[in-house]
C-alpha cells in the first residue's frame, strides 16, 4: 500500500512540473525575481514623452497613457502620499481645495510586482527596547497596489518601468467615490460606477520633489434617482478631479514638538507601545519647520519664512484686507522669536503654476452655485513628525453676499431641517452629525449668520455707508485670521468668547485693551450693541492672547527646554488661556458638558448677554417694514432678515440652554499653580437663570411677538416653477417649533437629566425633579387656566410627546430610572393642570382633548 501511494505522489508532482504549476520556490530575498519581465524600456517608451521629476513618467503621444519609471535606491523608501479634490460637487462629498488622504506609503518589489504598502504611523517603539522587535506583530499592513513589472533594466543599479494607469486612473491608491450612509434615503444623491474609457488625465506635473496626477474620475448612473441640484449638469455622468501627490520624505533636522491637551493644535495621534505610563502617548503636533537665521538673537528672521499667494481669482478690491490679517499673525510669531515670519504675495496673472501645485502656500477664492463652506484651511503634513509641508485656504464669494444659503425654509439662517424630525429623531441625528464636526471648518457659514444679522441691526440704526463697509471689513479680516490660524496648526478653541463680561463688552476701551475674545479659532456671535455711532468693533481684529501662548507652544526654539516649557504651559489656567475645541463643544444637543465651551455666543455670561441680544433683535424687527420697502425690489430681502433674525434668536436661546445641566471642567494637571477641581457643577442660580430666558423669550406666550404684518410680506421671489411640488406661504409656526425642539432635544437629552443626577454627588444643587418642575411650569402655568396660542399649543404638545419618549422604554432605552420618574411625575401635573379646564374658546378646547388623549396613553401604557 505504501508503494502505491509513493507511486502517486511521484505523478501528482511529475503532472504539476510539466503543466508549470508547481510552487515558485521563495528566497529570503524577495526582490529576486524567478522570472525576468523580458521587455526592454527603451523599447517600451519608445513613442512616449519622457517628464522628469522625482518619478520619471513616460506619456504616450497617441493615446496619453502614462507608465511610471521606478529606480532600485526608490525601493524601499518612504513616500508622503497626499491627495486633495481639485473640483468636484459638494452634493458627491467633493468639493474644490479639499484636503483628503494624507498617508506614507512605500515601494516594494516582490518578485515581477511593484507594491504600493500603506505605511501605519500611529505606534512608536523605542528603538532601544528589545519590543521594538515586534514592532510589525498584530498591526494590519495595507497593501493598496501591487502593479506588474513591465519592463526593467538592470544596469545603473536597475530601474522598473509600470503601468500608472492602473493605479491613478482607478481608486486603487484613493477611494474617491463615498461609502454611502447606512440611512442614506434609496432616493439620495449617490455617484454611479467609475467609467474607466472616460476617466483620464488633466494633467499631470512632475518635479525633483513631488510628482503629481491629477484625474478627471466620471461616474456613469444611467437612471439616477436624484438629480443633485443645479451644480450637476447630469446625473447621469459627474466629474470629480482629484490631484494624487507623491513627495520625496523631507530629510531635515526637523525636531517634532510633542502635543499636550491644555493647547489645541491639530496633531498625529501615536502611542508609544513600550511606555508604561498610564497616558503612553507621542502625540506630535502639526507645525512649519521654522529656524531662526540667528539662533542667538532674541528676535530673528526665520531661515525660510511661510509664504502665502493670494490666488489671482481673487477681487482686487478684497486683497489688502487678506494681505493685511494674514500678516498680523507676525506679531504672535514675534512673541516666539520669529521676525517675518509670514511673507504674503500675489499670484501674477502671468504665472505658470495655478493653485493647485502643492510647492505654493495659496489664498484661493470661489464662488459656488452650493458653497460647501465660508472658509476652509487645511494644511497637509509628514505623518512621521507632524511637520506641515503645504497649505491652502479656500473662500467663498458668498460670505460677501446678501444671498442665504438655503435650500429650504428650515436650512435658512442657523436652524437645520432635522429640526423638524421627533425628539428621539433628533436626537439621534444630532449624536451622528456632532462626529463629523472636527473634520472641518464651519466658520464661514457661522460667519455669514453673523455678518447679516449685524448687517440688519446697522441698517435698523441708520448706519451709515461707510460704518456698513468696515463692518464688513471686519468680519472678511477676522475670517482671514481663523483660517491662516488653521494652516498653522492650530485648531479650534470655542471657549475664547468668555473672555470680557457683559458690562466690559459695552466699554470700548477695554476691549480695545484686552481684546474681544481670546483667540481669533473660536465660532463667537458678532459683538452687536444697541448704538452703532459709539461702537468701533464687532469682530476680533488680532491674534488674541490664546493664540499668541498657542503659537510660542509650537514654535518658541526655546522652549525646547523641559523646564521652560512646562512654566509656560502652567500659565494654561489663566482666563485668556481658557482652551476647548470641537471635541468638547456643545453645539449639538446632548454634546459636551461645559457651556462655555460653545458657538454664536459672547461673553463669561451668554446667558445675561443674550438678554441684551433679544432687546436687540426685537428693536430691529419692528423696523424690518420700513428698511425694505424700495420701490420696484421683491420682498425677498425682507424674507431674509426675518430668517436671519429668528436664526440668531435661535443661536441665542440655544447658547442659553446649555447651562442647564452643564458641568464646567478644568484641564489643569495636578497641582499646577491656579488649578480647581476638574469637575465644577453650573451653580444651580446660573442653571435657574437660563431656563428663566428660555421661558421669557422661547416658550412664553409672547415669545414670537413681532409685527403681525411682517408675516403676510415675507414672501421668496418667484423663480420658474421652483415652487412645483410646495407651496410659498411662509411656514411661521413650523419655525417657531423648529427652535423649540431644537432647545428642547438637549434640555431633555438623556445624557444631560442623567448628568444632572451624577453631579448631585459632587455638587449640582438641582435635582432633576425640581428642574423638570420648573420647566412643566415654564411651559404650562401662564396659560394654565385660559386660552392657549396657537405657538403654545404646538410647544406643548411637543413637550407632552417628548415627555411619552422618555416613558417609552421599549423605544427609547437610553434614559435612566430618575429621569422617567421625573418625567412621569411632570406628565401627572400636566394632567391635574388641565383635567376640568373651562371657559376656554373652542381652539383651547381642542389643543386641550389633544393633550388629555396624548397623556391618558401614557398614563394607560
Amino acid at each position: 500500500m505504501t508503494v502505491v501511494y509513493r507511486f502517486a505522489a511521484l505523478v501528482a508532482l511529475s503532472a504539476l512540473l510539466l503543466t508549470g504549476c508547481a510552487p515558485r520556490p521563495v528566497t529570503d530575498d524577495s526582490t529576486e525575481a524567478a522570472s525576468e519581465p523580458t521587455s526592454d524600456i527603451e523599447e517600451a517608451v519608445e513613442s512616449a514623452e519622457e517628464l522628469d521629476g522625482l518619478f520619471t513618467l513616460y506619456r504616450d503621444t497617441t493615446d496619453g497613457s502614462l507608465q511610471m519609471l521606478i529606480r532600485e535606491d526608490q525601493l524601499d523608501g518612504e513616500y508622503v502620499y497626499f491627495t486633495f479634490t481639485e473640483d468636484g460637487a459638494p452634493v458627491a462629498g467633493h468639493f474644490r481645495g479639499q484636503f483628503r488622504d494624507n498617508e506614507v506609503f512605500r515601494l516594494k518589489r516582490y518578485y515581477d510586482r511593484i507594491e504600493f504598502e500603506q505605511v501605519n504611523t500611529s505606534f512608536y517603539f523605542d528603538p532601544d527596547n528589545a519590543l521594538s522587535r515586534a514592532a510589525e506583530a498584530n498591526i494590519s499592513p495595507a497593501r493598496l497596489a501591487s502593479q506588474e513589472i513591465v519592463a526593467q533594466d538592470t544596469t545603473d543599479g536597475g530601474r522598473y518601468l509600470i503601468n500608472a494607469d492602473e493605479l491613478f486612473l482607478s481608486e486603487a491608491l484613493h477611494q474617491v467615490k463615498p461609502t454611502p450612509s447606512p440611512g442614506q434615503p434609496p432616493t439620495a444623491f449617490s455617484l454611479g460606477g467609475l467609467n474607466s474609457s472616460k476617466t483620464r488625465y488633466a494633467d499631470v506635473r512632475n518635479y525633483p520633489e513631488n510628482t503629481d496626477f491629477i484625474v478627471n474620475y466620471v461616474y456613469d448612473n444611467p437612471q439616477p434617482l436624484s438629480g443633485g441640484g443645479d451644480a450637476v449638469t447630469d446625473a447621469r455622468s459627474v466629474g470629480i478631479t482629484v490631484q494624487h501627490s507623491l513627495i520625496e520624505m523631507p530629510d531635515t533636522d526637523y525636531t517634532p514638538r510633542f502635543d499636550d491637551p491644555r493647547v489645541g493644535y491639530f496633531m498625529q495621534q501615536v502611542d508609544n507601545q513600550t511606555s508604561t505610563s498610564a497616558t503612553p502617548y507621542r502625540d506630535l503636533i502639526n507645525r512649519w519647520h521654522l529656524e531662526k537665521e540667528d539662533p542667538e538673537a532674541e528676535l530673528s528672521e526665520p531661515v525660510e519664512p511661510i509664504v502665502w499667494w493670494i490666488e489671482n481669482t481673487t477681487p482686487e478690491e478684497i486683497r489688502p484686507t487678506i494681505r493685511e490679517a494674514t500678516l498680523a499673525w507676525n506679531e504672535a510669531f514675534e512673541a516666539a522669536g520669529f521676525e517675518n515670519a509670514i511673507e504674503v504675495k500675489v499670484q501674477p496673472d502671468s504665472a505658470e503654476w495655478d493653485a493647485g501645485d502643492i510647492r505654493y502656500n495659496v489664498l484661493r477664492w470661489t464662488s459656488s452655485p452650493t458653497p460647501p463652506f465660508g472658509g476652509y484651511g487645511p494644511s497637509f503634513v509628514n505623518p512621521h513628525t507632524g511637520q506641515i509641508l503645504g497649505s491652502d485656504i479656500m473662500l467663498e464669494f458668498v460670505y460677501l453676499t446678501n444671498r442665504l444659503r438655503q435650500q429650504d425654509l428650515f436650512d435658512a439662517a442657523a436652524l437645520p431641517s432635522w429640526a423638524q424630525q421627533s425628539l428621539a429623531e433628533m436626537q439621534a441625528h444630532a449624536a451622528e452629525s456632532a462626529s463629523a464636526n472636527h473634520a472641518g471648518c464651519a466658520l464661514g457659514t457661522t460667519m455669514q449668520q453673523n455678518l447679516l444679522t449685524g448687517l440688519q441691526v446697522l441698517q435698523a440704526q441708520n448706519a451709515s455707508e461707510i460704518e456698513v463697509t468696515e463692518y464688513v471689513e471686519q468680519g472678511l479680516y477676522y475670517l482671514i485670521l481663523h483660517e491662516v490660524g488653521h494652516t498653522l496648526g492650530l485648531n479650534h478653541n470655542m471657549q475664547a468668547h468668555n473672555l470680557l463680561s457683559p458690562e466690559e463688552l459695552q466699554d470700548p476701551e477695554v476691549i480695545a485693551e484686552q481684546g474681544l475674545i481670546g483667540s481669533v479659532m473660536d465660532y463667537p456671535a458678532v459683538h452687536l450693541t444697541d448704538d452703532v455711532d459709539t461702537q468701533e468693533t464687532f469682530f476680533i481684529d488680532r491674534p488674541g492672547a490664546y493664540d499668541t501662548w498657542a503659537i510660542e507652544f509650537g514654535y518658541d526654539p526655546d522652549l525646547n527646554d523641559e523646564n521652560q516649557m512646562q512654566a509656560h504651559l502652567n500659565r494654561s489656567t489663566e482666563p485668556e488661556l481658557a482652551f476647548g475645541n470641537d471635541a468638547d463643544d456643545m453645539r449639538s444637543p446632548g454634546k459636551g458638558i461645559d457651556p462655555r465651551v460653545m458657538i454664536n455666543t459672547i461673553s463669561s455670561d451668554p446667558v445675561e448677554y443674550a438678554e441684551g441680544r433679544f432687546d436687540i433683535l426685537s428693536e430691529t424687527m419692528t423696523e424690518l417694514l420700513d428698511k425694505y420697502d424700495e420701490s420696484g425690489d421683491s420682498y425677498e430681502p425682507l424674507r431674509n432678515a426675518y430668517l436671519v433674525l429668528t436664526g440668531e434668536m435661535g443661536s441665542m436661546v440655544n447658547s442659553a440652554s446649555r447651562f442647564i445641566g452643564g458641568v464646567y471642567r478644568e484641564r489643569a494637571m495636578i497641582d499646577q499653580p491656579g488649578a480647581t477641581q476638574p469637575f465644577t457643577p453650573v451653580p444651580r442660580a446660573e442653571q435657574e437663570a437660563a431656563l428663566d430666558l428660555l421661558r421669557t423669550h422661547l416658550f412664553a406666550p409672547d415669545a414670537f411677538d413681532i409685527p403681525n404684518e411682517i408675516y403676510n410680506h415675507l414672501q421668496q421671489q418667484r423663480r420658474g416653477f421652483n415652487f412645483f411640488g410646495t407651496t410659498e406661504d411662509p411656514k411661521i409656526h413650523a419655525r417657531a417649533l423648529a427652535m423649540q425642539r431644537m432647545v428642547l432635544a438637549h434640555i431633555l437629552h438623556p445624557t444631560v437629566l442623567t448628568r444632572m443626577t451624577d453631579a448631585r454627588l459632587y455638587g449640582n444643587e438641582y435635582p432633576l425633579a425640581e428642574y423638570m418642575d420648573d420647566l412643566t411650569m415654564a411651559i404650562f402655568e401662564a396659560d394654565a387656566d385660559g386660552d392657549v396660542n396657537t405657538f403654545r399649543q404646538n410647544l406643548q404638545v411637543e413637550y407632552v410627546q417628548a415627555l411619552a419618549s422618555v416613558l417609552d422604554e421599549e423605544e427609547n432605552d437610553s434614559y435612566d430610572y430618575v429621569a422617567r420618574s421625573a418625567a412621569l411625575r411632570s406628565v401627572q401635573q400636566i394632567n391635574d393642570m388641565i383635567d376640568g379646564k373651562t371657559g376656554i374658546n373652542a381652539e383651547t378646547e381642542a389643543h386641550t382633548a389633544h393633550l388629555q388623549h396624548l397623556i391618558d396613553e401614557v398614563l394607560d401604557a
